[in-house]
């Protein structure tokens, strides 16, 4: 089962994390987040996974649109709210067999190659 790679085609996070994968030989398939949303469902598994803080996208414009309060949100708060926006998820996500095992492209090459499977 392939690696599948959430984000959106013209993020240049999500081109960086594509050409490490081709450059490393990585299976993957891309999945577009605007044109197919996450499920809830795969969205609660993720927060499960690696917790909601990290899969917040606070550099986007959906982020900074949102209230004070949202300092303050649970978890459940915010699975509502990524399901509700695509947009509030830190771009790109990693699932391995099913599970998040990574979100964002700043981690060093050894965890890359540790989580991605290079």
């Amino acid at each position: 089962m392939p690696l599948k790679v959430y984000g959106i085609p013209n993020c240049g996070t999500c081109k960086k994390a594509l050409a490490w994968l081709d450059r490393n030989a990585i299976d993957y398939e891309f999945i577009d987040t605007k044109t197919q949303p996450p499920t809830p469902d795969q969205i609660q598994a993720w927060v499960s996974a690696l917790t909601a803080r990290p899969l917040r996208n606070t550099s986007g414009q959906s982020y900074r649109a949102l209230g004070e309060e949202k300092q303050t949100w649970s978890d459940a708060q915010w699975v509502e709210a990524f399901c509700g926006d695509a947009m509030l998820l830190k771009r790109p996500l990693f699932e391995q067999e099913g599970e998040a095992v990574l979100v964002g492209f700043r981690a060093s090459e050894a965890e890359l190659q540790a989580k991605l499977g290079a």
